[in-house]
């Protein structure tokens, strides 16, 4: 809950968004926002593959806790939505990797300003 509200906050002082416009639009950018980061696992992903390519085994053992099917789907919604890629190589065993995209990128200070505040206040 408290990765929810500071994520919130950082989307209203980046879009010089005032507490005052309406967030019950369905265009208001921080109910957007809030409906692709409100996953359980899905900051943690994405700090888990940070600036790095990933293999799916190194990103499971990464979050202790993860189901594979809830990491399977996340990393669907994740690619989907444009925040990581994901490339498949033609070998036997197969190898898949994962990445962050330019978008996925510019969470990353979002993801970084939560972990201070977890370290400072809780």
């Amino acid at each position: 809950m408290v990765q929810i509200l500071l994520l919130v906050l950082l989307i209203f002082k980046e879009k010089k968004i005032t507490m005052e416009q309406k967030i019950s639009n369905a265009d208001c950018p921080v109910r957007k926002s809030m409906q692709i980061f409100a996953g359980k696992w899905t900051l943690l992903i994405i700090f888990q593959i940070n600036h790095r390519v990933i293999r799916y085994g190194e990103l499971k053992r990464a979050i202790p806790g993860i189901s594979e099917k809830m990491l399977i789907e996340e990393l669907k919604f994740l690619c989907n939505k444009g925040f990581i890629k994901k490339k498949q190589y033609p070998e036997v065993p197969p190898r898949v990797e994962y990445s962050l995209t330019p978008l996925g990128e510019k969470v990353l200070p979002i993801i970084d300003e939560i972990a201070k505040f977890g370290m400072e206040n809780l």
